[in-house]
C-alpha cells in the first residue's frame, strides 16, 4: 500500500472521469471541457492529486456553465465582430432614410424655386411690378432657407454627402438665375454679373483644387458678401423707383466690392495652404526616408 487516502485516489479518477468525459464531447461546453481536462491531468508541477481534483471539478462546472451560455457568446461575438445578417442591408437603409431630413428638404426646396423664380422674373416680359413682387418673394424664401439648412444639419447631425453636393449649387443656381434674368431685362449691367458669378465658380474650383490639403474656412467677409449680394439682388428684383432705386445702386456697389476683396482673400488662403500641405508632405517624406 502506498498510503494515500481513498478520497485523494477517488478524486485522481473522479478527475480522469471528467476529463475523459469532456475530451468525448459529453461535458458542455467541448473546448472548455478539454481545458478541463489538461489542467487534471497535467496540472502544476507539484500539485497534489487532490488539488487537481478541485481545479478539475471547478473548472467542469464553470464548462457548463459556458456551454449553458453558448448561445449567447455566438450572439455577443456577432456583435463584437462581424455585423449580423442583413445588418448591411439596415445601415443602408438608415443612410438612405437620413437623406430626407428637414436640412436636405429646405435645400430640395431651393432647387425647386429656381425654375418657379425664372417663369416668375419673366412672366408678362419681365417689367410687371405684380410678377416681380412675386419673383422677389420666391427670391427672398430662398435666401432665407439658405441661411437654415447648413445650421440644422450641423447643429443636429444632419450632414449627408447629398447636402455638401446639392447645397452649394443651389445657392449659386439661385443666385445666378436672379443675376441674369435681371441683366437679360437691362436693369443691371452685364460686367456685374460676370463679376459675381466669375468669382463664385472659380472659388468653388477652387475649393475642389486644395481640398487635398485642407479645407478653407468660410470667412466673415465672405458671410457679409453673401448677405449683401441678397439684399442688393432683391432691391433689383423688385421694381422700385426714387430714392429707393439710387439706394439699391450703392447696396449693389458695396456687394461688388466685397465679392471681389473676398474673392482675392481666398486665392491668398488657397496659396498658402497649398505651400503648407506641400511643405509638410516633403518633410514627412524626409523623415521616413531618414
Amino acid at each position: 500500500m502506498t498510503g494515500v487516502p481513498a478520497s485523494a485516489a477517488g478524486g485522481s479518477s473522479g478527475a480522469r472521469r471528467t476529463a475523459a468525459g469532456a475530451a468525448s464531447g459529453k461535458v458542455p461546453g467541448t473546448a472548455m471541457g478539454r481545458g478541463a481536462a489538461r489542467s487534471a491531468e497535467g496540472g502544476e508541477p507539484g500539485a497534489t492529486p487532490g488539488a487537481r481534483h478541485g481545479a478539475a471539478s471547478g473548472t467542469g462546472d464553470s464548462a457548463a456553465a459556458a456551454g449553458d451560455g453558448s448561445e449567447s457568446a455566438v450572439v455577443d461575438a456577432q456583435d463584437d465582430g462581424k455585423p449580423a445578417r442583413g445588418g448591411k442591408l439596415a445601415a443602408a437603409a438608415v443612410n438612405q432614410a437620413s437623406v430626407w431630413n428637414v436640412a436636405n428638404l429646405l435645400t430640395m426646396l431651393r432647387l425647386i424655386l429656381v425654375p418657379a423664380f425664372v417663369a416668375l422674373m419673366l412672366a408678362d416680359g419681365g417689367y410687371d411690378p405684380a410678377w416681380r413682387s412675386l419673383a422677389w418673394a420666391a427670391f427672398a424664401i430662398a435666401m432665407i432657407t439658405d441661411l437654415f439648412d447648413g445650421h440644422l444639419a450641423r447643429t443636429y447631425n444632419l450632414v449627408t454627402d447629398f447636402g455638401k453636393i446639392a447645397d452649394p449649387i443651389a445657392d449659386k443656381a439661385i443666385m445666378g438665375a436672379a443675376l441674369i434674368c435681371l441683366s437679360a431685362l437691362g436693369d443691371l449691367p452685364w460686367w456685374v454679373t460676370g463679376v459675381i458669378l466669375g468669382r463664385e465658380l472659380g472659388i468653388t474650383l477652387l475649393r475642389f483644387v486644395v481640398i487635398r490639403y485642407g479645407v478653407i474656412p468660410a470667412s466673415r467677409g465672405g458671410k457679409l458678401k453673401t448677405l449683401t449680394q441678397g439684399v442688393a439682388v432683391g432691391m433689383y428684383v423688385l421694381a422700385l423707383t426714387g430714392w429707393l432705386a439710387t439706394l439699391r445702386f450703392w447696396v449693389m456697389a458695396a456687394a461688388v466690392v466685397l465679392t471681389v476683396v473676398t474673392g482675392l482673400d481666398y486665392v491668398k488662403q488657397a496659396i498658402v495652404l497649398r505651400r503648407r500641405g506641400i511643405a509638410e508632405r516633403k518633410a514627412a517624406l524626409e523623415e521616413k526616408e531618414a
